[in-house]
């Protein structure tokens, strides 16, 4: 709490904030910024150099047996960071670090495995993988296992980065060397600290002309308290400094703190469609085990499935028979339909009684649009590929509306109009659908003359009762504050 309240405060001195109501407020129009801050440079301690041993196991499925980690050798971890950071850059060179991929042999951005992500170059979907890696941890060598998980940067993804770090107990904090802190570097460090997870700073690209680190370092020190000797300092493209990532993993985040002997509760964080294996999820073992045949049922739906597969992603899926507590991977348990994967879903095993996890807050969607099938005959071409895609992106609402014009379609809301726009691009190039989308809107509330109020999200759906009287509108604004030099702060 004492580190938060210095957090809290050292950041709001640099800070203006435009206060204004975060759900609604009368006829105001949204519009933010954020601009970087220049602070003088501060003092830093080198930090101390760690052991390890890296070396290239890639393993096959017959060479894995997750019994010989146990939850002490497990660590999770996240890696979060405004947009072109070198979130996946980092991520290739810790899997190739480990052997999980050979060096020169993956592509670039390797977690980075949908169509939209290689032709956009960012990261829309959050990945895990599992690296196996040999280091000295006081004073022995040891085996762990460590989850890594690769979260998006735009803002229109941080349903995303919330998910993640839902698995995770400690997150790379990743800065650009030139840029500094920017936007969605405060904005995924809140993250990370309202779920309490150690963070360890990575000031990333200090080989660019343009880098300086200790306008870096300071900037973490005033806006976030984070000890400028414990940053460290890295260039992903060329390998300079990562020989001290995974040491700093292994002894700044802690294990998970499930019980291996209390019963199971696994939490599913994402899912997505098979044609031959049906829905596929990706869980995180909180307490128990889980092994291949095994009944489990859903807090959700209570609907029980069989276990049909279990395994890890290392990085592609590797059945392992077994899962344990405070491991990630993945199961197959003949769900067919994409409505039965509820992200957020605690799954335990049949027949016992456990209290739910948690979960995930509900998407909060920021623009509406009307998606009809480029030709009217496809609409159940449409409707059966939102239904799959929406199994992989669960921050989609989806409903069904018709149009004089364009016929039979889906009211659908997103995050931002980024998200909006791969949406479509993923409904052309995974399944095939050509679609016609109306004008982004946002939702509006409408108050009138006898005290009713109602939302509306589409504007055919305004009312027309000519006996009321309309008092007064309301629309989305948003919380915004901006960055800025203390020499610009008028006292």
């Amino acid at each position: 709490m004492a580190s938060f309240n210095r957090a809290s405060r050292a950041l709001r001195s640099k800070l203006i904030s435009l206060r204004a109501s975060p759900i609604f407020t009368s006829r105001t129009h949204h519009d933010t910024g954020t601009c970087r801050a220049i602070l003088p440079p501060f003092g830093w301690i080198p930090c101390s150099p760690f052991c390890s041993r890296p070396r290239h196991n890639s393993k096959d499925a017959s060479d894995i047996d997750l019994s010989q980690y146990p939850t002490e050798n497990i660590r999770n971890f996240s890696i979060i960071a405004h947009v072109d950071h070198g979130k996946s850059t980092l991520a290739d060179r810790l899997l190739e670090l480990t052997g999980t991929i050979r060096k020169g042999h993956g592509q670039p951005q390797y977690l980075d495995k949908l169509q939209v992500e290689r032709e956009r170059g960012i990261t829309v979907k959050a990945q895990t993988a599992t690296m196996f890696h040999s280091g000295n941890f006081l004073g022995s060598d040891t085996d762990f296992l460590l989850n890594l998980i690769d979260t998006p940067g735009h803002v229109d993804f941080s349903y995303e980065v919330s998910r993640s770090l839902a698995a995770c107990q400690g997150a790379l904090l990743v800065v650009d060397a030139a840029q500094g802190v920017q936007a969605q570097t405060v904005a995924n460090f809140y993250l990370a600290f309202e779920s309490n997870l150690a963070i360890i700073p990575v000031i990333n690209k200090i080989d660019q002309p343009t880098a300086d680190p200790d306008r870096v370092k300071a900037q973490l020190k005033s806006m976030f308290d984070l000890d400028p000797g414990d940053a460290l300092l890295t260039s992903a493209k060329t390998g300079l400094g990562l020989e001290h990532v995974l040491p700093a993993v292994i002894e700044r985040i802690p294990p998970p703190p499930g019980k291996a002997t209390s019963p199971l509760r696994m939490l599913l964080l994402d899912s997505y469609y098979d044609e031959y294996k049906g829905v596929i999820c990706h869980v995180a073992i909180v307490d128990g085990a889980l092994r291949k045949g095994d009944k489990i049922s859903s807090a959700a739906t209570s609907q029980s499935y069989e276990v049909l597969d279990v395994g890890i992603m290392h990085p592609e899926l590797v059945s392992t028979g077994v899962l344990l507590t405070g491991q990630v991977g993945y199961i197959v348990s003949g769900m067919r339909s994409t409505k039965e994967a509820r992200i957020g879903d605690t799954l335990y095993h049949c027949r016992t009684t456990v209290e739910p996890l948690p979960g995930f807050k509900p998407a909060k969607h920021m623009v509406f649009s009307g998606l009809y099938p480029a030709d009217g005959s496809d609409f159940e071409a449409l409707n059966h590929a939102i239904e799959r895609l929406t199994c992989n992106d669960a921050s989609v609402s989806v409903a069904k509306e018709s149009s004089t014009a364009l016929g039979l379609g889906f009211r659908c809301g997103f995050l931002g109009l980024l998200h909006m726009d791969v949406f479509h691009q993923r409904l052309e190039q995974e399944h095939g659908v050509h679609v016609i989308s109306t004008v982004p809107t946002v939702p509006y509330i409408f108050e009138y003359s006898d005290g009713s109020k109602i939302e509306v999200q589409n504007p055919a759906n305004l009312p027309s009762n000519p006996k009321q009287r309309l008092v007064s509108s309301w629309e989305p604004t948003v919380l915004a504050t901006i960055i800025i030099p203390n020499m610009w702060v008028l006292l």
